[in-house]
């Protein structure tokens, strides 16, 4: 059986809520646009009854190039994700890639994210966990499935964490591509966690234009609706009002304007995937 985590006003894998939705840009721009994405985002999560959980990152540190925007920097970026649960009522999450950053990210976000490819850094994932707050950990995509029930047992290590979520975003095939298998969502539901399916991540390719990352939105779509069927218990996806001009992921993020309409064909079919969840 699945543990529902609480996070925020939101509880993830409980038994009558077939879908939550963590979304947001990938990186913090500035304070303006991050609060009209977050706001379109609330008003989403209204209007179809959705739990929503706000993402964005302060610092992307693992960007392709040096030369790449990383984002605004923990304090400014802590301060606009304040804002953001203040003004919306939505939790937030943000990526942590040092243990030293667990600490003041909880006094602020009600979830952490733990990056793909940090997955098994043992010291970040007990620091998260400490901290009491739930964490959510994006499976590496150099990892197989069942791989992640270490994960699992580090966190769940730590008297008093706040619970583990697993996130698939796809595995390496190659040099230039990720694929899914969807086995993947449900063994690791198997091993009693809530289970996240990033769709936008899962359609990056990787190096796919030198000195940054590639990607296909079209297959966003397809690939969530995919994870849906199979079982899960939340989707994730990176969005703008403008793809083709964010700083970073633009390539394989959903269109803000098409957010809502996907959701809708998630939500159908995750009423109906729930009839044989745990």
């Amino acid at each position: 059986m699945v543990q529902p985590v609480p996070i925020g006003t939101v509880t993830v894998g409980a038994p009558q809520q077939p879908l939550v939705l963590i979304a947001g840009p990938c990186v913090i721009e500035n304070r303006d646009l991050t609060l009209r994405i977050a706001s379109d985002l609330q008003r989403i999560s209204q209007r179809l009854a959705v739990p929503i959980i706000f993402k964005a990152s302060f610092d992307k540190a693992n960007r392709t190039s040096g030369q790449s925007f990383r984002g605004l920097g923990m304090d400014a970026g802590l301060r606009i994700l304040e804002e953001v649960r203040q003004q919306t009522g939505l939790p937030t999450t943000t990526d942590i890639h040092l243990p030293d950053q667990a600490r003041p990210v909880a006094q602020v976000c009600q979830l952490l994210q733990i990056p793909a490819f940090l997955a098994r850094q043992t010291d970040l994932l007990l620091a998260a966990a400490e901290t009491g707050k739930p964490v959510n950990v994006k499976k590496g995509q150099f990892m197989a499935p069942a791989e992640m029930r270490h994960v699992v047992e580090k966190i769940r290590s730590v008297d008093h964490h706040g619970g583990v979520l697993l996130c698939e975003r796809g595995t390496f095939f190659g040099y230039g591509r990720l694929v899914n298998d969807m086995t993947g969502l449900v063994e690791m539901r198997r091993m009693g966690v809530p289970v996240i399916f990033d769709a936008t991540h899962s359609v990056q390719r990787p190096g796919g234009l030198g000195d940054q990352t590639g990607g296909n939105r079209q297959m966003v779509a397809p690939l969530a609706r995919a994870a849906v069927a199979v079982g899960i218990d939340g989707v994730f996806l990176e969005t703008h009002p403008d793809p083709d001009r964010s700083p970073s992921d633009g390539a394989n993020m959903v269109p803000l304007e098409n957010v809502e309409s996907l959701v809708v064909q998630l939500l159908r079919i995750a009423e109906l995937a729930a009839q044989w969840l745990d």
